[in-house]
């Protein structure tokens, strides 16, 4: 009698026991097809950092400085020029822009005429525009207009305007901006001495 009992009781351990292995191994299971059927993380992609926008730019002792730019459409009007009895309409297949930039001495001597300047728009795929014959586009320009004028030390900054035939496909403009590298007591006139920057342009409608 005792060892029947003794041996059912075996036995039914026995069977526990592989229930139990059973049960384990089916969880594993389980647990390995729901690992599987996640998905993958998404792959951690490099932060672009966004350039800042530049609106002031020191050559030497020169500082050129952001004033105005204004998108003035396909038509320069004469009506809205500085001669509209006289001037007429100027048109364009594609947008003229007038830039304002100021330009201020902060040395401590003048820096004299023809020593600075404004050159070519550049757009985001390269591209250059040059500035307008003044002959030209005069009467849209201000008078006087003190491009490549002496700088005072100190003063206040002066403007220099120009107008741009620019392309209307052209976005993130900017502007250059140039000086002759000061040497010894004067400024170099050699081309390779000639210093540049660029100014980034927020073009406003007229």
């Amino acid at each position: 009698m005792n060892k029947k009992f003794f041996g059912e009781s075996g036995q039914a351990s026995r069977m526990l026991l592989v229930l139990a292995i059973v049960v384990f191994v089916a969880g594993i299971i389980v647990f390995i097809i729901l690992r599987a059927a996640q998905k993958p993380p998404a792959p951690s992609l490099p932060v672009e950092e966004v350039p800042k926008a530049v609106y002031q730019v020191t050559l030497g002792d020169i500082k050129f400085t952001f004033q105005d730019a204004v998108d003035m459409g396909n038509i320069l009007k004469g009506a809205k020029s500085r001669n509209p009895q006289y001037q007429k309409d100027l048109t364009s297949t594609e947008r003229f822009i007038a830039v304002t930039i100021g330009a201020q001495n902060q040395g401590k001597e003048n820096v004299p005429e023809r020593v600075w300047d404004l050159k070519n728009i550049i757009d985001s795929e390269g591209r250059e525009f040059v500035p307008m014959d003044a002959y030209i586009v005069g009467s849209w320009l201000p008078d006087p207009n003190l491009c490549q004028d002496l700088l005072k030390p100190a003063f206040t900054p002066i403007p220099c305007a120009k107008v741009y035939e620019v392309s209307k496909l052209s976005k993130n403009l900017k502007i250059q901006v140039t000086a002759q590298e000061k040497s010894g007591t004067g400024y170099s006139s050699a081309p390779n001495s000639l210093m540049t920057g660029l100014i980034d342009l927020i073009v406003t409608p007229q």
